[in-house]
């Protein structure tokens, strides 16, 4: 959890998770969307795989990405669960 959490800080990343949101996306067509280099989107990229928060499928000579929806679920759960927890303890 500790991995999705700091790749979750960086805006750059999380920009890249909101444009999969919206579809699936080559490497090359998430790095058109940015003005920083095409290694730089790859260093994101490879963070976001890391913490599980994305996937990638070869399709020829492109890298598809798309969001992992499993573990985003698991980290808002994780969330919820200690909102739940804190309002509880506040209640008493």
């Amino acid at each position: 959890m500790n991995r999705v959490f700091r790749a979750l800080d960086d805006p750059t990343r999380r920009r890249i998770l909101e444009l999969l949101q919206a579809k699936d996306m080559a490497a090359g067509e998430i790095a058109d969307e940015f003005s920083m280099t095409k290694p730089s989107i790859s260093h994101h990229l490879d963070i976001l795989k890391q913490a599980d928060l994305v996937v990638s499928v070869r399709q020829g000579q492109f890298q598809v990405y798309s969001l992992n929806l499993s573990v985003m679920d698991e980290a808002i759960g994780w969330m919820l669960g200690v909102r739940g927890t804190t309002k509880q303890k506040t209640r008493k």
